[in-house]
């Protein structure tokens, strides 16, 4: 049995697939088009209980008070363009509900989008179905946003603006932006045998991740890192490649922890006040700026990893005592006995395979006894 669909039934589903909504949907805002229509051709009738019916067959439309049909045989160019008016804005109503729905389940992924409008504080990128909004405080501070640039964004919330309306708010500050971007360029983190256990950052400057596997024999460090480091480097590229990433081994004992966060500076001792939380680090002179950083970022950044506030105390290098110490052991390897005979020095040559050259004869003495003899 072959069915025939009417052109208003295709005409229906046609509009429900473009505006990715149900056919329902479209048949209500129909029907409540239809009852602003009469309300509008007859205005004795607004505080009426009336309800429209439409097939989703044939698209006839009824319109009942009271389960009596009071449908009449047309409408004014007022009314029919009050229906229109109210179609369209029913369905992009429903719309607006359908994209939120969808990308409310894709809070805290990434997203690709396009930015379409930049007003000097925020960015707004087109995202595919809906536009996003990129707030000021969410973008990293030393990056430009030009329009028709792309950029991977971390999808944060979606929260109502002063007028009630949804707005979809991303963001390229958020810690949890590096840890998407290395579960989709890491294998091993997307499966499960790698773990991030925490993410902190100062975006735009530099990162710390801290991973871990219980698996034996996996290397988390070099998961991350990958070969020559083009994992890690691909991860730094999408965040505009200025903000360094250092990959950091997790581990249960904390001043391990801490001292591989404080990485590439070498400790020498790490004490742990857990009833303060506090932790005090010594470290030799040479050291303190690399454990400090820029601007205190590296112990910024390792004491929000750890979960303890550091202080680094510095403490005399090794090699300035070994330096001190090394004029007086010369000077007395130097001192010579008086009594010691100082060794002569011999005209000679040491090598025997260089042959003393001969005294150059007078020319001018044998040049005399010949004249004498003549």
């Amino acid at each position: 049995m072959t069915i025939v669909k009417s052109e208003f039934s295709l005409a229906l589903n046609q509009v429900a697939t473009e505006r990715g909504i149900s056919p329902d949907d479209v048949i209500a805002s129909i029907e409540a088009a239809i009852i602003a229509a009469y309300k509008r051709e007859y205005p004795d009738k607004m505080e009426a209980e009336i309800v429209a019916t439409v097939s989703r067959d044939s698209g006839e439309a009824k319109i009942l008070e009271d389960k009596k049909d009071i449908t009449p045989s047309g409408f004014g160019r007022i009314a029919a363009q009050t229906a229109k008016q109210v179609i369209l804005q029913k369905i992009r109503e429903v719309e607006k509900k359908t994209v939120v729905a969808h990308y409310k389940s894709q809070i805290g992924t990434l997203v690709k989008g396009r930015i379409i409008r930049y007003d000097g504080y925020n960015a707004y990128l087109d995202i595919g179905k809906a536009e996003a909004v990129l707030p000021k405080e969410e973008q990293i501070r030393n990056e430009r946003y030009q329009v028709n640039d792309s950029l991977i964004v971390f999808l944060k919330e979606i929260s109502d603006d002063k007028f009630g309306n949804p707005r979809i708010i991303i963001s390229r500050t958020d810690p949890r932006l590096i840890e998407e971007l290395f579960k989709r360029e890491v294998p091993e983190i997307a499966n499960g045998t790698v773990e991030i256990k925490k993410v902190v950052r100062e975006p735009g400057e530099r990162a710390k991740v801290a991973v871990h596997s219980s698996q034996g024999g996996v290397d988390p460090v070099g998961a991350c890192v990958g070969q020559k480091g083009v994992r890690v480097q691909t991860v730094t590229d999408e965040l505009g490649g200025m903000e360094k990433i250092d990959i950091i081994q997790w581990n249960k004992d904390e001043k391990l922890f801490l001292i591989a966060a404080l990485s590439p500076a070498k400790i020498i001792s790490v004490d742990i006040n857990k009833d303060t939380n506090k932790a005090k680090v010594n470290v030799e002179e040479k050291e303190a700026p690399l454990a400090i950083g820029k601007g205190g970022i590296n112990v910024n950044l390792a004491s929000r990893l750890a979960g303890f506030e550091v202080d680094i105390v510095q403490t005399a290098s090794t090699e300035k005592k070994e330096e001190t110490a090394t004029p007086a052991q010369t000077v007395e390897k130097k001192e010579v006995p008086a009594s010691t005979p100082l060794p002569q020095q011999t005209s000679q040559p040491t090598d025997p395979a260089v042959s003393p050259q001969p005294a150059p004869q007078n020319t001018t003495d044998t040049n005399k006894e010949e004249k004498k003899t003549n």
